[in-house]
């Protein structure tokens, strides 16, 4: 199906660089991006050191139910995301960027305060709800000012960035956890928080004036038709969930696998962060090959040999042989192939949707979150004591994923030979 036709000029920069709309330098507005995608990343990845702890404080019995402080925020931030880019269509990037992060704080504060897990669990579900503003927010502002391969390479610097948040935040979280209990970590939550919001708040310009105050504002039900009834931007927002449930796997599992499969002890956050850095690596590669690539090329091939790792992890753990460092190659191999699909399945469902950003970008999130937070925990509450449920879970995702992309491409659409 064809996208709608888009009304209105979109302004689009030529080449990536200082850029008229923006009134903060180029470095900056990567980095301000990164931060803002980051919020959740730290929001998850800094809890892991203390699920144990929070587990022992608030009466958890099964360990597997540690992995709901996961999940629930997730859960509020795919929910959150259908809400603020309609919003920021209508209102402005900035405002609802602000309100969506003092939701947030409000969450932490909550959590500060939780003397029950199910009061925790509602915590998470507010933080989820809160932090998805940021991440709604930083994608449309980032297509209000570029669009595709530059898109994609803006995106990959600022996963560059982003990406030292899971390879820090457990060591961070391990550190709070030995200078006080599991509430510092909600601490450091409300101090970045705080942070972002008076960063953003002082220094990003609003975007979405400067692109569309020339168009037409369409109806809230034409703005989520042009997305939802987009085949490319919903076949990638799909795609974009499944893989994202692999790395959710992972980040709910990690502490179970490397702490009771592998016995590292205290020097889990150091792997989980070894492990984390290859996407940075990723991201960096990415950015200096999709522009004489195309993004097809680079990320199809690359969901290929996701694929291919996937099923090496499988047959290495049926057979006995995923020891400690075979598990730590083929994942990290694994993620690296990650972070070349991620940034271009994420700019290619956002392709079509010029005028239209704040909506789709809620659209694409919100559907990729709920898949993969569904995938997720199916495939993290699967934890038996070995890494074999982890391994199925990522071959079956990445398999779906590339049905899905086959399904919309064909034979002619893969590997960027007729599209770039």
């Amino acid at each position: 199906m064809p996208s709608p036709p888009q009304t209105g000029a979109v302004k689009e920069a030529p080449a990536l660089g200082p850029n008229p709309d923006l009134k903060i330098s180029f470095v900056e507005f990567v980095a301000l991006t990164a931060a803002l995608m980051a919020l959740t990343a730290l929001s998850i990845d800094i809890m892991l050191p203390a699920l144990p702890q929070i587990g022992s404080a608030l009466g958890v019995t099964a360990e597997n139910d540690r992995q709901q402080v996961i999940i629930l925020y997730m859960v509020g931030f795919s929910v959150g995301q259908l809400i603020y880019g309609p919003l920021s269509d209508r209102l402005g990037r900035k405002p609802v960027l602000l309100g969506g992060l003092a939701l947030f704080i409000v969450g932490s504060c909550l959590a500060l305060l939780s003397q029950s897990f199910s009061m925790l669990l509602t915590a998470r579900l507010l933080q989820g709800l809160g932090a998805a503003s940021p991440r709604v927010v930083a994608i449309a502002v980032v297509r209000d000012i570029y669009s595709g391969r530059h898109m994609a390479r803006v995106m990959s610097l600022a996963m560059m960035i982003f990406i030292l948040i899971p390879v820090l935040a457990p060591s961070i979280g391990q550190g709070l956890m030995h200078l006080g209990d599991w509430r510092l970590t909600f601490d450091a939550l409300l101090f970045m928080g705080a942070v972002v919001a008076i960063w953003a708040g002082l220094r990003l310009p609003e975007t979405a004036r400067q692109i569309t105050q020339h168009t037409a504002a369409p109806t809230l039900l034409a703005s989520f038709k042009a997305a939802a009834l987009d085949r490319q931007t919903m076949s990638y927002g799909i795609a974009s969930g499944l893989m994202f449930g692999c790395l959710l796997a992972y980040v709910a599992s990690s502490q179970q696998v490397f702490t009771e499969v592998f016995h590292v002890g205290d020097h889990f956050p150091l792997l989980f962060g070894a492990v984390a850095s290859v996407m940075a690596i990723a991201s960096f590669v990415n950015a200096n090959l999709v522009e004489r690539l195309g993004m097809r090329r680079v990320s199809h091939t690359a969901l290929a040999a996701f694929i291919s790792v996937s099923l090496a992890l499988a047959m290495a753990s049926n057979a006995g042989l995923a020891s400690l460092g075979v598990f730590c190659v083929l994942v990290a191999s694994a993620f690296f192939c990650f972070g070349l699909i991620a940034p271009n399945f994420n700019a290619l469902a956002m392709e079509q949707q010029g005028n239209n950003a704040g909506m789709a970008s809620s659209v694409i999130g919100s559907l990729s979150t709920a898949i993969g937070a569904s995938a997720g925990s199916i495939i993290g509450g699967a934890f038996d004591g070995s890494v074999l449920p982890l391994a199925l879970g990522f071959a079956g995702c990445s398999v779906l994923t590339s049905i899905v992309v086959f399904a919309f491409e064909g034979p002619a659409g893969l590997f960027g030979r007729n599209r770039p």
